[in-house]
């Protein structure tokens, strides 16, 4: 009779596992999977949850102040290149404009007074081309190769010379009493219409773009780091919470710490922010608008005055297109429009009386201008050349000391209103200055704190 094993069917022994094949190594489990065993392990028991939590809740408090100082530190930088790049690279790209423009009216002024052109508007005209050489130099050791502002900055390099060689030839021949003296100072004034003006103008659209561009990225909200601030102090609360439901105290003076460090990077940061993103606006919608509008009309001012000296040098030779009048005279007419149409502009945009005035006074002296100008054509119009000439270039009552009073008034507004524009902007500046390192320094105290929290709650398990 066959015997049952010992213990009887009910204790037959589970046939074992299969033996590893001959020369495989048995298989180990990964160090992640292992990790994670220990990890939910941990996590059964209150020690094991505190310290996961204490963990999470330093590594948060610390993304958070990394966020925030990378952000921050991009848009201190914009602000950075708001005040000390964009801003006088637009300047400066202003004054090549008016530089250029107000050598060529000073050209024309000093043909119309005859072979002895006086030594104050020779003086003036030198000063006007070394001020645009001297801002081109530094224009491009501060412009990218590959930009367009390079390629404008190369094109007035190339043309300044030929314009002032004209000039030069136009002096000559006027020495010498020669009529084709006009024929190089009108060449030179075409040169400098059609393509000088034009390559100066974009060379300050480009900047004044450029300027945009750095004021708007200074201005963009740090949206990330505004959620992973709201985020931290949500997580810190909750922890807090959970401390005194678990252990009927109300304060862990770690956590305190914490939320309060947490507390000081959000608050300084929605209002810094705050403060630099409104001076910075304000730098642009109360300085740079301003400036835009006065660089323009001062621009149109200088032109005006280069026509309608002009006008004289060319005594009709010059018609528009259709024959039917005079082109200086015409395009006189229209920068003089647009003169008027930017000085009530201007006057819109003054937010107080030092930036007002000196507008109001601007167009006073235009409207004699006009006037003025107008008794000079009726006046040359009866053949009275010697009259009209007196009447333009004149030391009394002459349109010239009308223009001069309208540049006067207008460099008295820009000076305004680019002093304005500089308070705002390093303002704002200002209000962003040390919160990235100040951000940084508070989220490493405040995940210390946060882990010294937890810990002294640990220490109630051992």
């Amino acid at each position: 009779m066959t015997q049952l094993p010992q213990g009887g069917p009910q204790t037959q022994r589970a046939p074992e596992q299969a033996p590893a094949p001959i020369g495989l190594p048995a298989q180990r489990p990964s160090t992640w999977a292992v990790q994670s065993r220990r990890l939910r392990a941990a996590a059964t028991t209150e020690p094991g949850r505190l310290q996961i939590i204490g963990a999470v809740l330093a590594l948060l408090v610390l993304a958070f102040g990394a966020v925030t100082a990378l952000e921050i530190s991009h848009r201190s930088a914009a602000a950075d290149d708001v005040v000390g790049r964009s801003q006088p690279l637009s300047a400066d790209a202003a004054n090549i404009y008016r530089s250029l423009a107000d050598a060529d009216t000073m050209a024309a002024g000093g043909f119309l007074a005859g072979a002895q052109e006086p030594k104050a508007v020779q003086d003036q005209y030198r000063k006007d081309i070394e001020e645009a050489a001297r801002l081109l130099v530094k224009a491009s050791a501060n412009t990218d190769a590959s930009t367009s502002s390079w390629q404008e900055i190369t094109t007035l390099n190339e043309l300044l010379p030929v314009y002032t060689g004209l000039i030069e030839r136009a002096r000559a021949n006027n020495r010498q009493g020669l009529p084709l003296g006009g024929a190089y100072l009108r060449y030179a004034n075409q040169k400098m219409t059609n393509e000088l003006l034009p390559a100066a103008e974009r060379l300050y659209e480009a900047e004044t773009g450029r300027l945009d561009r750095d004021s708007a990225d200074a201005r963009q909200w740090p949206f990330l780091s505004l959620a992973a601030g709201i985020v931290v102090l949500g997580a810190l609360v909750w922890m807090q919470r959970r401390n005194y439901r678990r252990t009927n105290r109300v304060f862990n003076h770690g956590l305190l710490v914490a939320t309060a460090a947490a507390s000081v990077v959000l608050l300084w940061l929605a209002v810094g922010h705050t403060v630099a993103r409104t001076e910075l606006r304000s730098a642009m919608t109360q300085g740079q608008e301003s400036l835009d509008v006065l660089n323009n009309a001062r621009i149109n001012s200088l032109k005006a005055r280069a026509n309608e000296n002009l006008t004289l040098v060319a005594r009709g030779a010059v018609l528009t297109a259709d024959g039917s009048a005079d082109q200086y005279e015409t395009d006189y007419t229209t920068g003089m429009k647009a003169l008027k149409a930017q000085l009530k502009q201007a006057g819109q945009l003054a937010d107080d009386r030092n930036g007002s005035a000196p507008v109001a006074e601007a167009a006073r002296s235009v409207t004699e201008w006009q006037e003025r100008h107008r008794k000079a054509r009726a006046t040359d119009d009866r053949g009275d050349y010697d009259g009209a000439l007196k009447q333009i270039i004149g030391t009394e009552n002459s349109t010239g000391q009308s223009f001069q009073q309208v540049d006067t008034a207008l460099r008295k507004a820009l000076a305004h209103e680019q002093g304005e524009f500089t308070s705002a902007a390093e303002d704002g500046r200002g209000a962003l200055r040390g919160l990235p390192t100040g951000a940084a320094a508070l989220a490493v105290l405040g995940a210390v704190a946060a882990i010294l929290g937890v810990n002294r709650r640990l220490s109630e398990y051992r």
